[in-house]
């Protein structure tokens, strides 16, 4: 079957944080873009709300990173100043832990990869500066990003959204995508009130991503995101000027990451991980929160910021897609040029969310990507395996 003519260039399938910017940056060039949304910009059912995400640019898990996370600052900062809303704050942030952890030798190697201006701190000069980290063992060290900070995710998805709007893209809330058919020539995205026909589909669904596009190793894990107060609520030394971003290697189990409060939000720290995080079906996940959800966190805030109260004054539901190998899935299955692929958070990727976009649309206009895509290439995980049988075949269907 070949499609008799195109509703529109592409359909974005989801409006996430991957999804949102991508159907802006694809309008931006002057596709004719759909833009479809399950549920409302900015909800809070899926992996991207929560106040505020951490946003750093010596980035721990890949050099690959850096020039992404640089895009990605310049791209908020244009929402920023598109809404007149703020999104992204400079703050800077420090990694603590030992020089073998994986939060010093990985900054080090992201920014030794790209020159970038870290300031390398002794113990003495991490306790000095930031006093509010108690309890650094004898060999923690300490490096300083001068460009991190925090992004604010419902201001900024809301922000792309309309700047997608703006820039002609049609958007469609609280509508479901319940299949994608893969046809010759093109692609029919149909949902409960219509059938969509386009040339090309992005697929930008967070946890829901595998039960549209199969044979993704993709596992949403339940991950509770947590706020907590000074135990001295006076004490100005947690705000978020006196208390920037951070990561650190609390013991060799564990990291914590975080910031401080701000206008609207409280300290938020979480765990790098917890055996309480639990895979999920998005569509049934328990958003109820009882004190197994935080146990782990309070035991690692009371050994290592002791001036917070470690019982959370706000607990809430989040959901982190996983990748095989911790990085995301960009880029098209198969190299089929009708799907495009965007997911496998893994737990950092918001901060690229605007930068992933722009890929997202370099790769849909057969543009040069400005980063060497390979180690988030889909195709990392399905090769070998059976193309007809991986799209179940030529039809994708929800099995929500």
């Amino acid at each position: 079957m070949r499609p008799r003519e195109f509703d529109a260039d592409i359909a974005v399938v989801g409006l996430g944080a991957m999804g949102a910017n991508a159907a802006w940056r694809l309008a931006e060039r002057g596709l004719n873009v759909i833009g479809i949304e399950r549920f409302h910009p900015g909800h809070v059912l899926g992996s991207s709300h929560g106040k505020t995400r951490v946003f750093r640019v010596a980035c721990l898990e890949h050099p690959n990173l850096v020039p992404l996370a640089r895009r990605s600052r310049e791209l908020w900062t244009t929402l920023q100043d598109l809404s007149g809303t703020p999104v992204i704050r400079n703050t800077g942030a420090v990694m603590i832990g030992p020089e073998s952890s994986e939060v010093i030798s990985g900054t080090l190697a992201a920014a030794t990869a790209h020159d970038l201006p870290i300031t390398r701190l002794t113990r003495n000069e991490l306790q000095q500066r930031f006093p509010q980290h108690q309890n650094l063992a004898p060999d923690h060290v300490g490096i300083w990003d001068p460009e991190a900070g925090v992004v604010h995710p419902e201001a900024g998805i809301s922000a792309a959204v309309d700047a997608a709007r703006a820039a002609g893209a049609t958007i469609y809330t609280d509508t479901k995508v319940t299949g994608i058919e893969l046809i010759d020539g093109g692609v029919v995205v149909t949902t409960p009130t219509g059938r969509f026909t386009v040339a090309q589909v992005v697929v930008t669904t967070g946890a829901w991503l595998n039960k549209l596009v199969p044979n993704l190793p993709l596992t949403p894990l339940r991950t509770p995101m947590m706020w907590f107060e000074p135990a001295d609520k006076n004490d100005p030394s947690f705000r978020l000027e006196s208390f920037p971003t951070f990561i650190r290697a609390v013991d060799a189990d564990n990291w914590i990451w975080g910031h401080g409060s701000g206008d609207g939000f409280a300290v938020k720290v979480g765990p790098d991980r917890d055996p309480n995080f639990r895979e999920v079906d998005p569509d049934t996940i328990d958003r109820g929160i009882s004190p197994v959800d935080w146990r782990l966190v309070s035991e690692l805030v009371s050994k290592a910021l002791p001036g917070l109260n470690p019982v959370p004054v706000l607990t809430t539901t989040c959901m982190v897609t996983h990748s095989p190998d911790g990085h995301f899935q960009i880029g098209r299955p198969y190299d089929d040029p009708r799907l495009i692929v965007g997911g496998g958070c893994s737990g950092h990727a918001f901060k690229h969310a605007s930068g992933i976009g722009e890929l997202i649309a370099q790769i849909a206009c057969g543009e040069e990507p400005f980063v060497d895509l390979a180690f988030v290439d889909p195709n990392r995980f399905l090769r070998g395996q059976d193309r007809g049988l991986a799209y179940r075949p030529r039809y994708i269907e929800s099995r929500a």
